[in-house]
C-alpha cells in the first residue's frame, strides 16, 4: 500500500466488519426470504439477491474509503499478484491481515444471523459441488474480477459500490451456484443451516473454483488492460481515509 493508506489494523478491522455485515445480509435476508416465502424457491432467491444487492452497494460505500472494501479473499489476492509489478497494491502481511479478517467476520456475520432469527447455529447440509455449480463459481469469480480491476484500472472506482452489487444480484440468476464468489462468505455460510448455507463437503470444491476464476479474470484483465497493476492501491474504491499512522 502507498503511504497515503490508513494502518494496516485499520483496514483489517474494516475488514472483518465489512465482511461479517455482507454474510449477515447474505444469510439473515435468505432466512427470512424461507419465513415469509416458504413455498416459492424463486420467490426466496429474489428477495435475497434483491437485499444482497442493496447491502452490499452501502457496505463498499461505508468501508471502501478505508479498506479497499474488499470482503474477498481472491480480490485481495489478485491486488496483491498485481502490485508486485508495479510495487502498488496490498503486500503480503497485508494480504494475510485481510484474509484472516474476512474469514473471522465472516463466520460471526453468519453466526449473529443465525441468533438474530433464533434458529440456531449450526453446520449446514446443503451440498452443493455439482459440476455445474462448479462452473458457475468459475464464471462468477472470474466476472467479479475482471469488473473490479477494470474499474480501477480506467479511473472508475467511484462507479464500484452500484457496478459490483449490480453484477453480483444479477450472477445470483444467470449462475448456477447463485453465484458466491468468496471463498471467506463460503466459509461463512457453512455455519447456517438454512437458506443460504451450504455443507462443508461441498467447500473446497468451491474454493477452488472461485481461485480458478479468479485466474481467468487476471488473464483477462491482463490481456485487456496490460497496466492495471499500476492501480492496485484503488482496488475496490480509492483509498482516502487517514495516512499511514493515523
Amino acid at each position: 500500500m502507498t503511504s497515503n493508506q490508513p494502518p494496516l489494523w485499520r483496514r483489517a478491522v474494516a475488514e472483518l466488519l465489512g465482511t461479517s455485515l455482507l454474510v449477515m445480509i447474505v444469510v439473515g435476508s435468505g432466512i427470512a426470504a424461507q419465513q415469509l416465502s416458504p413455498n416459492d424457491v424463486g420467490l426466496q432467491l429474489l428477495q435475497n439477491s434483491t437485499a444482497t444487492v442493496l447491502g452490499l452497494t452501502v457496505l463498499i460505500l461505508i468501508f471502501g474509503p478505508v479498506s479497499g472494501a474488499h470482503f474477498n479473499p481472491v480480490v485481495s489476492l489478485v491486488d496483491w499478484i498485481l502490485g508486485r509489478r508495479s510495487g502498488t497494491g496490498l503486500a503480503l502481511p497485508e494480504l494475510g491481515a485481510y484474509v484472516v479478517a474476512q474469514t473471522v467476520g465472516a463466520i460471526g456475520g453468519s453466526v449473529v444471523a443465525n441468533a438474530m432469527f433464533e434458529v440456531g447455529t449450526s453446520i449446514s447440509a446443503k451440498d452443493r459441488a455439482t459440476g455445474g455449480h462448479l462452473l458457475g463459481e468459475v464464471v462468477a469469480t472470474a466476472g467479479l474480477i475482471l469488473l473490479i480491476f477494470t474499474l480501477a484500472a480506467t479511473k472508475r472506482g467511484v462507479l464500484a459500490a452500484p457496478a459490483v452489487g449490480a453484477y453480483i444480484g444479477a450472477a445470483y440468476w444467470f449462475t448456477s451456484s447463485t453465484s458466491f464468489a468468496n471463498p471467506a462468505v463460503t466459509v461463512g455460510r457453512i455455519f447456517s443451516d438454512t437458506f443460504a448455507g451450504i455443507a462443508p463437503g461441498s467447500v473446497p470444491g468451491f474454493v477452488v473454483a472461485q481461485l480458478i476464476g479468479a485466474a481467468a479474470g487476471l488473464g483477462l484483465l491482463i490481456l485487456l488492460f496490460p497496466s492495471a497493476g499500476r492501480a492496485a492501491d484503488d482496488v475496490v474504491l480509492p483509498h482516502e481515509a487517514g495516512k499511514a499512522g493515523s
